[in-house]
Protein backbone atom coordinates (compact mmCIF):
# COMPACT_ATOMS: atom_id res chain seq x y z
CA UNK A 1 0.00 0.00 0.00
CA UNK A 2 1.18 3.54 -0.81
CA UNK A 3 2.67 5.18 2.30
CA UNK A 4 0.27 8.10 2.09
CA UNK A 5 -2.66 5.69 2.29
CA UNK A 6 -1.08 3.88 5.26
CA UNK A 7 -0.66 7.12 7.20
CA UNK A 8 -4.14 8.24 6.22
CA UNK A 9 -5.61 4.96 7.48
CA UNK A 10 -3.88 5.29 10.87
CA UNK A 11 -5.03 8.89 11.24
CA UNK A 12 -8.59 7.92 10.27
CA UNK A 13 -8.65 5.40 13.15
CA UNK A 14 -7.47 8.07 15.60
CA UNK A 15 -10.01 10.60 14.29
CA UNK A 16 -12.79 8.07 14.61
CA UNK A 17 -11.87 7.54 18.27
CA UNK A 18 -11.43 11.23 19.12
CA UNK A 19 -14.30 12.65 17.05
CA UNK A 20 -16.96 9.97 16.45
CA UNK A 21 -19.18 12.39 14.53
CA UNK A 22 -16.53 13.12 11.89
CA UNK A 23 -17.31 11.49 8.51
CA UNK A 24 -14.99 8.79 7.19
CA UNK A 25 -13.74 11.01 4.36
CA UNK A 26 -12.79 13.90 6.66
CA UNK A 27 -9.07 13.06 6.70
CA UNK A 28 -7.17 15.15 4.14
CA UNK A 29 -3.48 14.32 3.89
CA UNK A 30 -0.86 15.43 1.40
CA UNK A 31 2.89 15.43 0.99
CA UNK A 32 4.52 18.21 3.00
CA UNK A 33 5.67 21.16 0.94
CA UNK A 34 9.44 21.38 0.54
CA UNK A 35 9.77 24.61 2.54
CA UNK A 36 8.43 22.89 5.68
CA UNK A 37 9.84 20.04 7.74
CA UNK A 38 7.91 16.82 7.50
CA UNK A 39 6.84 14.02 5.18
CA UNK A 40 3.05 14.32 5.24
CA UNK A 41 0.68 17.10 6.23
CA UNK A 42 -2.73 16.69 7.84
CA UNK A 43 -5.26 19.46 7.22
CA UNK A 44 -6.79 20.08 10.66
CA UNK A 45 -9.29 22.89 9.94
CA UNK A 46 -12.27 20.55 9.26
CA UNK A 47 -11.99 18.84 12.67
CA UNK A 48 -12.68 21.97 14.71
CA UNK A 49 -16.43 21.61 14.32
CA UNK A 50 -16.29 18.02 15.63
CA UNK A 51 -13.77 18.62 18.42
CA UNK A 52 -15.68 21.61 19.80
CA UNK A 53 -12.30 23.19 20.63
CA UNK A 54 -10.25 26.05 19.18
CA UNK A 55 -8.00 25.23 16.22
CA UNK A 56 -4.80 25.35 18.32
CA UNK A 57 -6.16 22.86 20.86
CA UNK A 58 -7.50 20.58 18.12
CA UNK A 59 -4.13 20.52 16.38
CA UNK A 60 -2.35 19.78 19.68
CA UNK A 61 -4.80 17.02 20.58
CA UNK A 62 -4.38 15.30 17.24
CA UNK A 63 -0.60 15.77 17.27
CA UNK A 64 -0.12 14.42 20.79
CA UNK A 65 -2.31 11.39 20.03
CA UNK A 66 -0.40 10.68 16.84
CA UNK A 67 2.91 10.69 18.70
CA UNK A 68 1.54 8.28 21.32
CA UNK A 69 -0.24 5.88 18.96
CA UNK A 70 2.05 5.82 15.90
CA UNK A 71 5.53 4.61 16.76
CA UNK A 72 6.59 5.37 13.18
CA UNK A 73 6.23 9.13 13.78
CA UNK A 74 9.50 10.83 14.71
CA UNK A 75 8.19 14.36 15.21
CA UNK A 76 5.39 16.76 14.40
CA UNK A 77 5.26 20.48 13.81
CA UNK A 78 2.34 22.83 13.44
CA UNK A 79 1.99 25.56 10.84
CA UNK A 80 -1.31 27.36 11.50
CA UNK A 81 -4.01 24.75 10.83
CA UNK A 82 -1.68 22.19 9.30
CA UNK A 83 -0.02 19.33 11.17
CA UNK A 84 3.26 18.26 9.55
CA UNK A 85 4.30 14.68 10.31
CA UNK A 86 7.86 13.39 10.04
CA UNK A 87 8.39 9.63 9.96
CA UNK A 88 11.32 7.80 11.56
CA UNK A 89 14.27 6.61 9.42
CA UNK A 90 13.67 2.92 10.37
CA UNK A 91 10.18 3.24 8.86
CA UNK A 92 11.66 4.35 5.54
CA UNK A 93 14.32 1.64 5.65
CA UNK A 94 11.53 -0.88 6.18
CA UNK A 95 9.75 0.49 3.12
CA UNK A 96 12.95 0.15 1.07
CA UNK A 97 13.20 -3.53 2.06
CA UNK A 98 9.53 -3.95 1.19
CA UNK A 99 9.99 -2.37 -2.25
CA UNK A 100 12.97 -4.58 -3.06
CA UNK A 101 11.15 -7.76 -2.11
CA UNK A 102 7.88 -6.78 -3.84
CA UNK A 103 7.09 -9.03 -6.79
CA UNK A 104 6.40 -6.17 -9.22
CA UNK A 105 6.83 -2.89 -7.40
CA UNK A 106 4.94 0.00 -8.98
CA UNK A 107 2.66 -2.13 -11.15
CA UNK A 108 -0.90 -2.99 -10.12
CA UNK A 109 -3.06 -6.10 -9.88
CA UNK A 110 -5.71 -6.76 -12.58
CA UNK A 111 -8.72 -4.44 -12.38
CA UNK A 112 -10.99 -6.36 -14.73
CA UNK A 113 -11.38 -3.26 -16.92
CA UNK A 114 -10.77 -3.32 -20.65
CA UNK A 115 -9.30 -0.33 -22.46
CA UNK A 116 -8.99 -0.01 -26.22
CA UNK A 117 -6.36 2.43 -27.48
CA UNK A 118 -6.30 3.55 -31.10
CA UNK A 119 -3.10 5.11 -32.40
CA UNK A 120 -1.12 5.66 -35.59
CA UNK A 121 -4.19 5.75 -37.91
CA UNK A 122 -2.22 6.70 -41.04
CA UNK A 123 -3.46 7.42 -44.54
CA UNK A 124 -2.18 5.10 -47.24
CA UNK A 125 -1.18 7.99 -49.51
CA UNK A 126 2.09 8.94 -47.83
CA UNK A 127 4.81 7.63 -45.49
CA UNK A 128 4.76 8.13 -41.74
CA UNK A 129 6.24 11.42 -40.56
CA UNK A 130 7.24 13.17 -37.33
CA UNK A 131 3.61 13.95 -36.45
CA UNK A 132 2.78 10.24 -36.75
CA UNK A 133 5.74 9.42 -34.53
CA UNK A 134 4.32 11.50 -31.66
CA UNK A 135 0.96 9.79 -32.14
CA UNK A 136 2.45 6.29 -32.25
CA UNK A 137 4.77 6.81 -29.28
CA UNK A 138 1.95 8.30 -27.19
CA UNK A 139 -0.38 5.41 -28.02
CA UNK A 140 2.23 2.73 -27.32
CA UNK A 141 3.35 4.32 -24.05
CA UNK A 142 -0.20 4.99 -22.81
CA UNK A 143 -1.06 1.36 -23.57
CA UNK A 144 1.86 0.13 -21.47
CA UNK A 145 0.99 2.51 -18.64
CA UNK A 146 -2.64 1.35 -18.62
CA UNK A 147 -1.43 -2.26 -18.50
CA UNK A 148 0.82 -1.36 -15.56
CA UNK A 149 -2.31 0.04 -13.87
CA UNK A 150 -3.85 -3.42 -14.11
CA UNK A 151 -6.14 -2.90 -17.10
CA UNK A 152 -6.48 -5.16 -20.11
CA UNK A 153 -5.48 -3.15 -23.17
CA UNK A 154 -6.40 -3.77 -26.79
CA UNK A 155 -4.03 -1.83 -29.05
CA UNK A 156 -5.62 -1.00 -32.40
CA UNK A 157 -4.81 0.86 -35.57
CA UNK A 158 -7.37 2.29 -38.00
CA UNK A 159 -5.86 2.55 -41.47
CA UNK A 160 -7.38 5.28 -43.61
CA UNK A 161 -7.10 3.29 -46.81
CA UNK A 162 -9.94 4.81 -48.83
CA UNK A 163 -11.28 8.22 -49.81
CA UNK A 164 -10.45 11.08 -52.14
CA UNK A 165 -6.94 11.54 -50.72
CA UNK A 166 -6.06 7.92 -51.52
CA UNK A 167 -7.42 8.31 -55.04
CA UNK A 168 -5.17 11.34 -55.58
CA UNK A 169 -2.03 9.19 -55.21
CA UNK A 170 -3.56 6.42 -57.29
CA UNK A 171 -4.50 8.79 -60.10
CA UNK A 172 -1.10 10.50 -60.15
CA UNK A 173 0.70 7.12 -60.35
CA UNK A 174 -1.69 5.99 -63.09
CA UNK A 175 -1.05 9.15 -65.12
CA UNK A 176 2.64 9.76 -64.48
CA UNK A 177 4.13 6.60 -62.94
CA UNK A 178 4.98 4.64 -66.09
CA UNK A 179 4.39 1.45 -64.09
CA UNK A 180 7.27 1.96 -61.66
CA UNK A 181 7.33 -0.15 -58.48
CA UNK A 182 9.21 -0.11 -55.16
CA UNK A 183 11.41 -2.94 -56.43
CA UNK A 184 12.38 -1.03 -59.58
CA UNK A 185 13.10 2.24 -57.80
CA UNK A 186 14.64 0.84 -54.60
CA UNK A 187 12.22 2.99 -52.59
CA UNK A 188 10.04 1.88 -49.70
CA UNK A 189 6.49 1.52 -50.95
CA UNK A 190 5.04 4.20 -48.68
CA UNK A 191 7.65 6.68 -49.93
CA UNK A 192 6.92 5.90 -53.56
CA UNK A 193 3.17 6.40 -53.09
CA UNK A 194 3.82 9.58 -51.11
CA UNK A 195 5.81 10.98 -54.04
CA UNK A 196 2.72 10.68 -56.21
CA UNK A 197 0.56 12.39 -53.60
CA UNK A 198 2.93 15.35 -53.85
CA UNK A 199 2.87 15.06 -57.68
CA UNK A 200 -0.92 15.24 -57.68
CA UNK A 201 -0.85 18.42 -55.59
CA UNK A 202 1.63 19.99 -57.97
CA UNK A 203 -0.53 19.19 -61.02
CA UNK A 204 -3.69 20.29 -59.21
CA UNK A 205 -2.26 23.70 -58.32
CA UNK A 206 -0.94 24.18 -61.83
CA UNK A 207 -4.37 23.51 -63.30
CA UNK A 208 -6.04 25.84 -60.80
CA UNK A 209 -3.69 28.66 -61.79
CA UNK A 210 -4.44 28.06 -65.45
CA UNK A 211 -8.21 28.10 -64.89
CA UNK A 212 -8.06 31.24 -62.76
CA UNK A 213 -5.96 33.01 -65.39
CA UNK A 214 -8.71 32.12 -67.88
CA UNK A 215 -11.30 34.01 -65.86
CA UNK A 216 -12.63 31.35 -63.47
CA UNK A 217 -12.96 32.13 -59.74
CA UNK A 218 -10.60 30.42 -57.28
CA UNK A 219 -13.43 28.33 -55.79
CA UNK A 220 -14.70 27.28 -59.21
CA UNK A 221 -11.20 26.42 -60.36
CA UNK A 222 -10.51 24.27 -57.29
CA UNK A 223 -13.71 22.31 -57.92
CA UNK A 224 -13.32 22.04 -61.70
CA UNK A 225 -9.61 21.22 -62.12
CA UNK A 226 -9.47 18.10 -64.35
CA UNK A 227 -7.27 16.04 -62.01
CA UNK A 228 -9.62 16.73 -59.09
CA UNK A 229 -12.73 15.70 -61.05
CA UNK A 230 -10.88 12.55 -62.18
CA UNK A 231 -9.99 11.75 -58.55
CA UNK A 232 -13.65 12.10 -57.54
CA UNK A 233 -14.66 9.83 -60.41
CA UNK A 234 -12.09 7.29 -59.24
CA UNK A 235 -13.57 7.36 -55.72
CA UNK A 236 -17.05 6.69 -57.13
CA UNK A 237 -15.66 3.79 -59.16
CA UNK A 238 -13.96 2.41 -56.03
CA UNK A 239 -17.19 2.53 -54.04
CA UNK A 240 -18.95 0.85 -56.98
CA UNK A 241 -16.26 -1.89 -56.81
CA UNK A 242 -14.93 -1.29 -60.32
CA UNK A 243 -12.43 -4.19 -60.80
CA UNK A 244 -9.66 -2.12 -62.40
CA UNK A 245 -9.85 0.57 -59.72
CA UNK A 246 -9.91 -2.02 -56.90
CA UNK A 247 -6.87 -3.81 -58.37
CA UNK A 248 -4.88 -0.57 -58.52
CA UNK A 249 -5.95 0.30 -54.96
CA UNK A 250 -4.91 -3.12 -53.62
CA UNK A 251 -1.52 -2.96 -55.36
CA UNK A 252 -0.58 0.50 -54.12
CA UNK A 253 -1.93 -0.09 -50.61
CA UNK A 254 0.15 -3.27 -50.44
CA UNK A 255 3.27 -1.21 -51.12
CA UNK A 256 2.33 1.18 -48.33
CA UNK A 257 1.52 -1.53 -45.76
CA UNK A 258 4.94 -3.10 -46.27
CA UNK A 259 6.57 0.28 -45.72
CA UNK A 260 4.51 1.00 -42.59
CA UNK A 261 5.40 -2.37 -41.08
CA UNK A 262 9.10 -1.66 -41.53
CA UNK A 263 8.77 1.68 -39.73
CA UNK A 264 6.70 0.20 -36.90
CA UNK A 265 9.37 -2.45 -36.45
CA UNK A 266 12.09 0.20 -36.18
CA UNK A 267 10.08 2.02 -33.52
CA UNK A 268 9.41 -1.22 -31.62
CA UNK A 269 5.62 -0.91 -31.64
CA UNK A 270 2.79 -3.23 -32.63
CA UNK A 271 -0.99 -3.63 -32.63
CA UNK A 272 -3.41 -6.29 -31.45
CA UNK A 273 -5.81 -5.55 -34.29
CA UNK A 274 -5.84 -3.40 -37.41
CA UNK A 275 -9.10 -1.97 -38.73
CA UNK A 276 -9.48 -0.68 -42.28
CA UNK A 277 -11.81 2.11 -43.30
CA UNK A 278 -12.43 0.22 -46.53
CA UNK A 279 -14.39 -2.25 -44.38
CA UNK A 280 -15.97 0.03 -41.78
CA UNK A 281 -17.36 2.75 -44.06
CA UNK A 282 -20.17 0.39 -45.15
CA UNK A 283 -21.12 -0.16 -41.48
CA UNK A 284 -21.21 3.60 -41.08
CA UNK A 285 -23.55 4.02 -44.04
CA UNK A 286 -25.95 1.53 -42.45
CA UNK A 287 -25.93 3.55 -39.23
CA UNK A 288 -26.70 6.69 -41.25
CA UNK A 289 -29.64 4.93 -42.91
CA UNK A 290 -30.98 3.93 -39.49
CA UNK A 291 -30.55 7.49 -38.25
CA UNK A 292 -32.51 8.76 -41.24
CA UNK A 293 -35.38 6.37 -40.57
CA UNK A 294 -35.51 7.54 -36.94
CA UNK A 295 -35.49 11.20 -37.88
CA UNK A 296 -32.13 11.84 -36.20
CA UNK A 297 -30.55 12.77 -39.56
CA UNK A 298 -32.07 14.63 -42.50
CA UNK A 299 -31.54 14.62 -46.26
CA UNK A 300 -31.11 17.73 -48.37
CA UNK A 301 -32.55 18.16 -51.86
CA UNK A 302 -29.19 17.24 -53.41
CA UNK A 303 -29.30 13.86 -51.62
CA UNK A 304 -26.62 14.62 -49.02
CA UNK A 305 -27.31 13.49 -45.44
CA UNK A 306 -26.74 15.74 -42.39
CA UNK A 307 -27.38 16.03 -38.68
CA UNK A 308 -28.43 19.32 -37.12
CA UNK A 309 -26.53 19.93 -33.88
CA UNK A 310 -27.21 23.67 -33.62
CA UNK A 311 -29.51 23.00 -30.67
CA UNK A 312 -26.49 21.55 -28.88
CA UNK A 313 -24.36 24.60 -29.54
CA UNK A 314 -22.58 23.03 -32.53
CA UNK A 315 -23.39 23.16 -36.25
CA UNK A 316 -24.77 20.98 -39.02
CA UNK A 317 -22.58 18.01 -39.82
CA UNK A 318 -22.32 16.22 -43.17
CA UNK A 319 -22.57 12.41 -42.99
CA UNK A 320 -22.99 11.43 -46.66
CA UNK A 321 -22.15 13.50 -49.72
CA UNK A 322 -24.72 14.13 -52.45
CA UNK A 323 -23.06 11.48 -54.64
CA UNK A 324 -23.48 8.92 -51.83
CA UNK A 325 -19.81 8.78 -50.84
CA UNK A 326 -19.00 8.77 -47.14
CA UNK A 327 -16.92 11.11 -45.00
CA UNK A 328 -14.65 10.48 -42.00
CA UNK A 329 -17.56 10.75 -39.56
CA UNK A 330 -19.46 8.03 -41.41
CA UNK A 331 -16.73 5.45 -41.03
CA UNK A 332 -15.93 6.50 -37.46
CA UNK A 333 -19.52 5.73 -36.49
CA UNK A 334 -19.25 2.29 -38.06
CA UNK A 335 -15.84 1.56 -36.54
CA UNK A 336 -16.95 2.58 -33.03
CA UNK A 337 -20.01 0.33 -33.16
CA UNK A 338 -17.98 -2.62 -34.47
CA UNK A 339 -15.37 -2.22 -31.75
CA UNK A 340 -17.89 -2.14 -28.93
CA UNK A 341 -19.71 -5.18 -30.32
CA UNK A 342 -16.41 -7.08 -30.53
CA UNK A 343 -14.74 -6.07 -27.25
CA UNK A 344 -17.33 -4.45 -24.92
CA UNK A 345 -14.66 -1.97 -23.84
CA UNK A 346 -14.87 0.07 -20.64
CA UNK A 347 -12.99 2.91 -22.31
CA UNK A 348 -12.13 3.66 -25.94
CA UNK A 349 -9.15 6.02 -26.23
CA UNK A 350 -8.50 7.79 -29.52
CA UNK A 351 -4.96 9.16 -29.82
CA UNK A 352 -5.55 11.92 -32.36
CA UNK A 353 -4.17 15.44 -32.81
CA UNK A 354 -5.96 18.44 -31.36
CA UNK A 355 -7.07 19.66 -34.79
CA UNK A 356 -9.71 16.94 -34.50
CA UNK A 357 -11.14 18.07 -31.13
CA UNK A 358 -14.41 19.17 -32.74
CA UNK A 359 -14.70 15.93 -34.73
CA UNK A 360 -14.66 13.79 -31.58
CA UNK A 361 -17.04 16.10 -29.77
CA UNK A 362 -19.47 15.57 -32.65
CA UNK A 363 -18.81 11.81 -32.81
CA UNK A 364 -19.70 11.32 -29.14
CA UNK A 365 -22.83 13.45 -29.48
CA UNK A 366 -24.09 11.62 -32.57
CA UNK A 367 -23.54 8.22 -30.92
CA UNK A 368 -25.43 9.46 -27.86
CA UNK A 369 -28.36 10.64 -30.01
CA UNK A 370 -28.37 7.24 -31.73
CA UNK A 371 -28.83 5.61 -28.32
CA UNK A 372 -25.35 4.18 -27.72
CA UNK A 373 -24.92 4.54 -23.96
CA UNK A 374 -21.23 3.65 -24.21
CA UNK A 375 -20.59 6.92 -26.05
CA UNK A 376 -19.63 8.36 -22.64
CA UNK A 377 -16.77 5.84 -22.53
CA UNK A 378 -15.05 7.45 -25.53
CA UNK A 379 -12.02 9.57 -24.67
CA UNK A 380 -10.09 11.70 -27.12
CA UNK A 381 -6.43 11.86 -26.11
CA UNK A 382 -5.87 15.16 -27.86
CA UNK A 383 -2.24 16.07 -28.40
CA UNK A 384 -0.49 19.14 -29.79
CA UNK A 385 1.30 19.28 -33.06
CA UNK A 386 5.03 18.75 -33.47
CA UNK A 387 6.87 21.68 -34.98
CA UNK A 388 10.43 22.09 -36.11
CA UNK A 389 12.78 25.06 -35.72
CA UNK A 390 11.96 25.93 -39.35
CA UNK A 391 8.16 25.75 -38.89
CA UNK A 392 5.15 23.50 -39.56
CA UNK A 393 5.10 20.48 -41.87
CA UNK A 394 2.82 20.00 -44.90
CA UNK A 395 2.39 16.53 -46.38
CA UNK A 396 0.94 17.51 -49.75
CA UNK A 397 3.81 19.93 -50.35
CA UNK A 398 6.41 17.35 -49.39
CA UNK A 399 7.82 19.43 -46.53
CA UNK A 400 7.33 16.86 -43.76
CA UNK A 401 10.07 15.25 -41.70
CA UNK A 402 9.92 11.66 -42.79
CA UNK A 403 9.84 9.12 -39.94
CA UNK A 404 12.40 6.79 -41.53
CA UNK A 405 14.82 9.62 -42.29
CA UNK A 406 14.43 10.97 -38.75
CA UNK A 407 15.11 7.55 -37.20
CA UNK A 408 18.26 7.16 -39.30
CA UNK A 409 19.39 10.65 -38.32
CA UNK A 410 18.85 9.86 -34.63
CA UNK A 411 20.89 6.68 -34.91
CA UNK A 412 23.69 8.46 -36.75
CA UNK A 413 23.78 11.25 -34.17
CA UNK A 414 23.73 8.71 -31.33
CA UNK A 415 26.75 6.92 -32.80
CA UNK A 416 28.69 10.16 -33.34
CA UNK A 417 28.05 11.45 -29.80
CA UNK A 418 28.73 8.06 -28.20
CA UNK A 419 32.01 7.61 -30.05
CA UNK A 420 33.11 11.14 -29.22
CA UNK A 421 32.46 10.53 -25.50
CA UNK A 422 34.04 7.08 -25.54
CA UNK A 423 30.80 5.30 -24.62
CA UNK A 424 31.42 2.53 -27.16
CA UNK A 425 35.02 1.80 -26.23
CA UNK A 426 35.93 -1.87 -25.76
CA UNK A 427 32.58 -3.03 -27.19
CA UNK A 428 32.11 -5.51 -30.00
CA UNK A 429 30.42 -4.21 -33.14
CA UNK A 430 27.25 -6.03 -32.16
CA UNK A 431 27.24 -4.48 -28.68
CA UNK A 432 27.96 -1.03 -30.10
CA UNK A 433 25.07 -1.33 -32.59
CA UNK A 434 22.72 -2.34 -29.78
CA UNK A 435 23.79 0.61 -27.59
CA UNK A 436 23.49 3.06 -30.50
CA UNK A 437 19.99 1.78 -31.22
CA UNK A 438 18.99 2.20 -27.56
CA UNK A 439 20.44 5.69 -27.35
CA UNK A 440 19.12 6.93 -30.69
CA UNK A 441 15.57 5.60 -30.37
CA UNK A 442 15.53 6.32 -26.64
CA UNK A 443 16.44 9.95 -27.33
CA UNK A 444 13.63 10.29 -29.87
CA UNK A 445 11.00 8.63 -27.70
CA UNK A 446 11.91 10.38 -24.47
CA UNK A 447 12.22 13.84 -26.03
CA UNK A 448 8.68 13.52 -27.42
CA UNK A 449 7.07 11.82 -24.43
CA UNK A 450 8.48 14.10 -21.73
CA UNK A 451 6.28 16.91 -23.06
CA UNK A 452 2.67 17.08 -21.82
CA UNK A 453 0.59 15.56 -24.66
CA UNK A 454 -1.71 18.58 -24.78
CA UNK A 455 1.14 20.96 -25.60
CA UNK A 456 2.48 21.78 -29.03
CA UNK A 457 6.13 20.82 -29.01
CA UNK A 458 9.26 21.90 -30.83
CA UNK A 459 11.43 18.94 -31.80
CA UNK A 460 15.16 19.54 -32.20
CA UNK A 461 17.11 16.30 -32.80
CA UNK A 462 20.40 17.89 -31.72
CA UNK A 463 19.04 18.64 -28.23
CA UNK A 464 17.62 15.17 -27.66
CA UNK A 465 20.98 13.41 -27.19
CA UNK A 466 22.75 14.96 -24.21
CA UNK A 467 24.30 12.82 -21.49
CA UNK A 468 23.90 15.63 -18.95
CA UNK A 469 20.43 17.05 -19.56
CA UNK A 470 16.79 15.96 -19.23
CA UNK A 471 17.22 13.28 -21.87
CA UNK A 472 16.97 9.54 -22.27
CA UNK A 473 20.75 9.42 -22.70
CA UNK A 474 21.30 10.82 -19.21
CA UNK A 475 18.81 8.36 -17.71
CA UNK A 476 20.24 5.42 -19.67
CA UNK A 477 23.77 6.29 -18.58
CA UNK A 478 22.59 6.47 -14.95
CA UNK A 479 21.17 2.95 -15.26
CA UNK A 480 24.41 1.65 -16.79
CA UNK A 481 26.41 3.33 -14.00
CA UNK A 482 24.31 1.63 -11.32
CA UNK A 483 24.58 -1.77 -13.00
CA UNK A 484 28.35 -1.34 -13.06
CA UNK A 485 28.36 -0.78 -9.28
CA UNK A 486 26.11 -3.79 -8.71
CA UNK A 487 28.28 -6.03 -10.91
CA UNK A 488 31.32 -5.17 -8.78
CA UNK A 489 29.35 -6.30 -5.73
CA UNK A 490 28.00 -9.41 -7.43
CA UNK A 491 27.69 -12.40 -5.12
CA UNK A 492 27.54 -10.33 -1.93
CA UNK A 493 24.02 -9.93 -0.47
CA UNK A 494 22.99 -6.38 0.38
CA UNK A 495 19.48 -6.83 1.75
CA UNK A 496 20.73 -7.86 5.22
CA UNK A 497 20.99 -5.53 8.21
CA UNK A 498 19.27 -2.61 6.43
CA UNK A 499 17.46 -1.81 9.67
CA UNK A 500 20.85 -1.10 11.28
CA UNK A 501 21.75 1.60 8.74
CA UNK A 502 21.79 5.28 9.64
CA UNK A 503 20.50 7.14 6.57
CA UNK A 504 20.91 10.86 6.35
CA UNK A 505 18.61 13.40 4.69
CA UNK A 506 19.71 12.79 1.08
CA UNK A 507 19.40 9.01 1.38
CA UNK A 508 15.96 9.32 2.96
CA UNK A 509 14.94 11.70 0.19
CA UNK A 510 15.92 9.08 -2.38
CA UNK A 511 13.76 6.45 -0.65
CA UNK A 512 10.84 8.90 -0.63
CA UNK A 513 11.21 9.47 -4.37
CA UNK A 514 11.26 5.69 -4.89
CA UNK A 515 8.05 5.49 -2.85
CA UNK A 516 6.35 7.81 -5.34
CA UNK A 517 6.70 5.40 -8.29
CA UNK A 518 3.39 3.51 -7.89
CA UNK A 519 1.53 6.76 -7.36
CA UNK A 520 3.13 8.25 -10.47
CA UNK A 521 2.16 5.21 -12.57
CA UNK A 522 -1.40 5.52 -11.32
CA UNK A 523 -1.58 9.25 -12.08
CA UNK A 524 -0.08 8.72 -15.53
CA UNK A 525 -2.77 6.13 -16.26
CA UNK A 526 -5.58 8.33 -15.00
CA UNK A 527 -4.34 11.29 -17.04
CA UNK A 528 -3.13 9.33 -20.10
CA UNK A 529 0.16 11.19 -19.72
CA UNK A 530 3.54 9.50 -20.29
CA UNK A 531 5.10 12.89 -19.45
CA UNK A 532 4.45 12.17 -15.76
CA UNK A 533 6.53 8.98 -15.98
CA UNK A 534 9.29 10.62 -18.04
CA UNK A 535 9.80 13.53 -15.68
CA UNK A 536 9.57 11.32 -12.58
CA UNK A 537 12.29 9.01 -13.93
CA UNK A 538 14.48 12.00 -14.77
CA UNK A 539 14.05 13.43 -11.25
CA UNK A 540 14.93 10.04 -9.78
CA UNK A 541 18.05 9.71 -11.96
CA UNK A 542 19.13 13.26 -11.15
CA UNK A 543 18.70 12.70 -7.40
CA UNK A 544 20.60 9.41 -7.61
CA UNK A 545 23.52 11.03 -9.43
CA UNK A 546 23.83 13.61 -6.65
CA UNK A 547 23.79 10.79 -4.12
CA UNK A 548 26.39 8.84 -6.14
CA UNK A 549 28.64 11.87 -6.23
CA UNK A 550 28.37 12.60 -2.49
CA UNK A 551 28.46 9.12 -0.91
CA UNK A 552 30.85 6.19 -1.19
CA UNK A 553 29.05 2.93 -1.92
CA UNK A 554 31.41 -0.02 -2.34
CA UNK A 555 34.10 1.72 -0.26
CA UNK A 556 31.75 2.46 2.65
CA UNK A 557 33.23 0.68 5.69
CA UNK A 558 30.01 0.45 7.72
CA UNK A 559 28.39 -2.76 6.44
CA UNK A 560 24.82 -1.69 7.19
CA UNK A 561 25.24 1.66 5.43
CA UNK A 562 27.02 0.00 2.52
CA UNK A 563 24.15 -2.45 2.13
CA UNK A 564 21.61 0.37 2.31
CA UNK A 565 23.36 2.28 -0.46
CA UNK A 566 23.56 -0.82 -2.61
CA UNK A 567 19.88 -1.48 -1.94
CA UNK A 568 19.05 2.09 -2.92
CA UNK A 569 21.12 1.73 -6.10
CA UNK A 570 19.45 -1.55 -7.00
CA UNK A 571 15.94 -0.19 -6.53
CA UNK A 572 16.65 2.99 -8.47
CA UNK A 573 17.95 0.92 -11.39
CA UNK A 574 14.85 -1.29 -11.29
CA UNK A 575 12.53 1.72 -11.38
CA UNK A 576 14.50 3.40 -14.17
CA UNK A 577 14.19 0.22 -16.20
CA UNK A 578 10.45 -0.06 -15.53
CA UNK A 579 9.81 3.62 -16.11
CA UNK A 580 11.65 3.64 -19.41
CA UNK A 581 9.85 0.44 -20.41
CA UNK A 582 6.58 2.32 -19.93
CA UNK A 583 7.94 4.90 -22.37
CA UNK A 584 8.78 2.15 -24.87
CA UNK A 585 12.51 2.57 -24.29
CA UNK A 586 15.27 0.12 -23.37
CA UNK A 587 18.17 0.81 -21.02
CA UNK A 588 21.69 -0.63 -21.35
CA UNK A 589 23.44 -2.80 -18.77
CA UNK A 590 26.70 -1.04 -19.53
CA UNK A 591 27.79 1.98 -21.50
Amino acid sequence: MIVEEVIKSHIADIVKELYPDAPENAVQIQKTRKEFEGDYTLVVFPFVKWSGKPLEQTVKELGDTLLKRMDTVESINVVKGFLNIKLKPPFWLGKLSEYISAENFGFFAPTGKRFMVEYSSPNTNKPLHLGHIRNILLGWSVSRILEACGHEVIKVNLVNDRGIHICKSMLAWQKFGNGETPEQTGKKGDHLVGDYYVRFDREYKSQIRELVSGGMSQAEAENSAPVFTEARDMLRKWEAKDPETIALWEKMNGWVYAGFDETYSKLGVAFDKIYYESNTWILGKKIVEEGLSKGIFFKKDDGSVWIDLTGDGLDRKLLLRSDGTSVYMTQDLGTAEQRFDEYKFDKLVYVVGNEQNYHFQVLKLILLKLGYKWSDDIYHLSYGMVELPEGKMKSREGTVVDADVLIEEMLRTAREVSEELGKLNEMTDEEADSIVNMIGLGALKYFILKVDPKKTMLFNPKESIDFNGNTASFIQYTHARIRSVLRKNEGTPFSDRLNEATPDTKELELIKIIEMFPETVQLAGENFSPALIANYVYDLAKEYNQFYHDYPILKEENTANRNMRLALSYQVAEIIKKGMFLLGTDVPERM
